[in-house]
């Protein structure tokens, strides 16, 4: 069991095989939660780097979403775009206990980290 410090958000089975669902929040933007072809679960800012795309409208292959706009891939563990291109969405921590995937309090009230990710992950910070 975790403790008060992880919401409960969904049960992974809510979440499709190989696609997203859309957590909304309240003035910040939306989070896409991923679950692979492993049952593995992520959880990512639903904008890619690159022209702010709906990463949850991507084709999930392995641990990489393709933004549907240009085919950028990113990471979804990292949120970092593959080579050549350069730029992060951030990332959220996601647990599963069972079949319920839980995120971290903290984290969803905070506004994203960085308007600009490609210019953080451009100097390697």
């Amino acid at each position: 069991m975790l403790d008060d410090n992880w919401l409960a958000i969904c049960q992974i089975d809510d979440i499709p095989v190989l696609g997203a669902r859309l957590l909304r929040r309240a003035n910040h933007s939306d989070i896409a939660i991923f679950r692979n072809a492993e049952d593995r679960v992520f959880a990512v800012l639903d904008r890619c780097p690159h022209k702010g795309g709906p990463l949850s409208q991507g084709i999930v292959h392995g641990e990489r979403v393709s933004c549907p706009l240009h085919g950028w891939q990113i990471g979804l563990d990292d949120g970092c775009a593959l080579d050549p291109d350069v730029g992060c969405a951030q990332t959220f921590a996601v647990q599963c206990d069972e079949r319920t995937v839980y995120m971290l309090r903290s984290e969803l009230s905070q506004p994203e980290a960085a308007e600009n990710t490609q210019a953080l992950a451009a100097s390697g910070a």
